[in-house]
């Protein structure tokens, strides 16, 4: 069993809305699909260079009520921290809670 007071972030679940472009392809921006609580646990962090550009990935787990069908085309936002979804599955079999293993940029 979970302690309910574990929850003490609210997230927003964001969805993916592409809208096509004069140019053949789409420009890709997020709307707000619900509002969950969650907790949200750092469970490693490493090192990156991308576009000359230092930083670093921080993976998170991050549990949930199950309720809203979240898959990896989603993502989370915590005021303007971004958390990108790489999995989803059931804590338990009791199906009232779901793992998210999510990873955000930090820079």
């Amino acid at each position: 069993m979970i302690d309910p007071g574990r929850l003490n972030r609210r997230l927003v679940l964001e969805a993916p809305v592409e809208t096509p472009d004069d140019a053949g392809g789409v420009t890709r921006a997020y709307s707000d699909v619900a509002t969950i609580w969650a907790e949200v646990t750092p469970v490693a962090a490493r090192g990156v260079i991308e576009a000359e550009s230092g930083g670093a990935t921080v993976t998170h787990r991050i549990r949930v009520r199950a309720g809203p069908t979240i898959t990896t085309q989603h993502r989370l936002r915590l005021d303007a921290r971004v958390f990108r979804i790489v999995s989803v599955r059931e804590h338990d079999r009791s199906g009232r809670f779901i793992d998210i293993h999510a990873e955000e940029r930090v820079d």
